[in-house]
């Protein structure tokens, strides 16, 4: 929903988001246990935490935007305010709440700021990657009577170790990472199909371009050798763009001074893959601002520290009713 009421609808709006979506599968339980001043459960920190502090925001909007003042809140020249609680974000969502935020709002969008992880970070340089699922197919058998048979599980096992021995380019920092594997049927029988999801990462735009490079280059290698493997691309996550810098400094100088004065620590900046990489490949400011203190992100030992809370709710805040630069 845009605040105030009546900006106008063609108007420029600041973006705050949180995303709901866990890397857990919605089948699985997520127990919750509050003890030792902690509130302990998967998914408590990233990012349930944070888009509770989104939620508080938009519950003070919708109860003071109709009152005298309203504007000098903000700043009678404020833009409008866009909140979003978006889907999408972990594992193969492909970032597509914030793609669809985007489609709409692009051209409006004075800046952004996506609410994830904790109050000692700041993100403000974005992570692309590159997401495939790889599988193999063979023949397969009876792991007796047909040994000899080409092995999914075999052959695909061989194109890790390609993958793996991709020399990493110079400059910035780039990552790859084989994250699952599977396949086969039973411990006698030749596997037939084995697949994995894989991914490589990079801070530089040109890095990706090499790494994706190189990959076809090992795909293709194994396929010359009688491989029969298929890919499907799975996501991509895009580097920064264009981003005007004196306006990508003033939001990310907005964030380290929120978070300062209210934690009284000085956060750190680095960069990251979060909802703000499409943005920025857009050319729209954007940052991410953390709202908890805790620890086991992505894990089922994850916790949020109860007294940080408070902490949060008051970043969240003073991002979007703060003074602007």
């Amino acid at each position: 929903m845009v605040y105030p009421a009546d900006v106008r609808q063609d108007g420029p709006v600041e973006v705050f988001m949180a995303h709901m979506d866990v890397v857990f599968p919605d089948e699985t339980e997520l127990p919750l246990r509050v003890e030792d001043g902690r509130i302990c459960c998967p998914g408590a920190g990233d990012d349930t935490a944070c888009l509770v502090c989104l939620l508080l925001a938009g519950k003070y909007i919708a109860e003071h935007v109709d009152t005298p003042g309203w504007r000098e809140i903000r700043g009678g020249d404020a833009p409008g305010l866009l909140l979003v609680c978006n889907a999408g974000e972990e594992g193969l969502g492909n970032l597509k709440g914030v793609r669809n935020i985007c489609r709409d709002y692009g051209d409006r969008m004075e800046s952004f700021c996506t609410f994830d992880s904790t109050l000692s970070s700041i993100v403000d340089r974005a992570v692309g990657s590159r997401r495939f699922r790889i599988r193999v197919r063979t023949r397969g058998g009876h792991s007796y009577n047909d040994f000899g048979n080409e092995n999914a599980i075999a052959g695909l096992a061989s194109l890790v170790v390609k993958l793996y021995g991709i020399r990493l380019p110079e400059g910035g920092k780039t990552t790859y990472n084989a994250g699952t594997i599977s396949g086969g049927t039973s411990v006698n029988t030749i596997a037939q199909e084995a697949e994995m999801l894989y991914e490589f990462r990079s801070d530089r735009k040109e890095n990706l371009e090499y790494m994706e490079q190189r990959f076809q280059e090992a795909v293709d290698q194994a396929k010359a050798e009688g491989l029969d493997v298929s890919v499907e691309v799975m996501g991509v996550r895009p580097c920064e763009g264009e981003v005007d810098r004196e306006r990508k400094q003033a939001l990310t100088d907005r964030a380290h001074r929120v978070v300062a004065e209210i934690t009284g620590q000085e956060p750190e900046h680095s960069a990251g893959s979060t909802d703000c990489n499409i943005p920025l490949s857009m050319g729209i400011p954007s940052v991410c601002v953390g709202s908890f203190r805790g620890a086991g992100a992505h894990t089922r030992e994850e916790y949020v520290e109860i007294d940080s809370l408070e902490e949060g709710y008051k970043v969240a805040f003073g991002m979007m009713f703060g003074k602007r630069d």
